[in-house]
């Protein structure tokens, strides 16, 4: 069982974070906190735990700044950010001050559980909503990387999935280690297939050594 420790000001979605929280039996909150001090506080008198879970907007104390706290202060416990602000701006502030995860608090209880196995694993996890967002605001402005091979380009996202396939991970592997959906892990695939002229995955993977991509 891993232990929690929950900061959010709202006494309503902290309690009913904390009993779905302590419904699946797999976690326990050990603390839970209106603002950021009241976790410190916690902490300097010996209080320990596997993972932090905060809201970013708090009083006294908010989420960026706790998480900058325990930085300063040499604590190791892995924070997760929920928060009702849905901009890139905010991702990417708890991102840089060290945050391990960012949800909004429009996801639903899969993608909740799904993002603490992966946080407190030592991954990052940053939900679909925003991820999606992001890619759309890279494709359209036109700057994803691009790599030119016997006059074929490929993008960073087709060449890492051929790294991948090449180190021998499954569809299902690569779409949880990327990320993203199965069915788009396929559709790489065979577009890879189909952009090369391969006539399977072990020519693919001959093209790919030849050029130098996978080693």
């Amino acid at each position: 069982m891993k232990n929690i420790i929950l900061a959010e000001d709202h006494k309503v979605i902290r309690y009913g974070l904390k009993m779905l929280l302590e419904s699946t039996n797999e976690y326990k909150i050990v603390f839970d906190a209106s603002n950021g001090l009241e976790v410190l506080n916690a902490l300097e008198d010996g209080l320990d735990a596997d993972l932090i879970v905060s809201d970013i907007g708090m009083p006294i104390l908010d989420g960026i700044a706790l998480i900058k706290e325990l930085s300063n202060k040499e604590y190791r416990i892995p924070v997760l950010i929920m928060s009702m602000l849905e901009d890139e701006s905010h991702l990417f502030d708890a991102i840089r001050a060290g945050a391990k995860g960012f949800l909004t608090k429009s996801v639903d209880a899969e993608e909740l559980f799904f993002a603490l196995s992966r946080v407190t694993l030592g991954e990052r996890y940053i939900c679909a909503a925003l991820s999606t967002k992001i890619v759309d605001g890279v494709l359209n402005s036109n700057k994803l990387p691009q790599t030119e091979f016997n006059g074929l380009e490929f993008s960073s996202r087709e060449i890492e999935i051929m790294q991948l396939i090449g180190e021998g991970l499954t569809n299902a592997e690569m779409a949880d280690k990327l990320f993203i959906s199965r069915r788009t892990v396929e559709g790489h695939r065979q577009n890879l297939i189909d952009k090369t002229g391969a006539k399977n995955t072990a020519v693919l993977m001959r093209f790919a050594f030849a050029k130098g991509i996978i080693n």
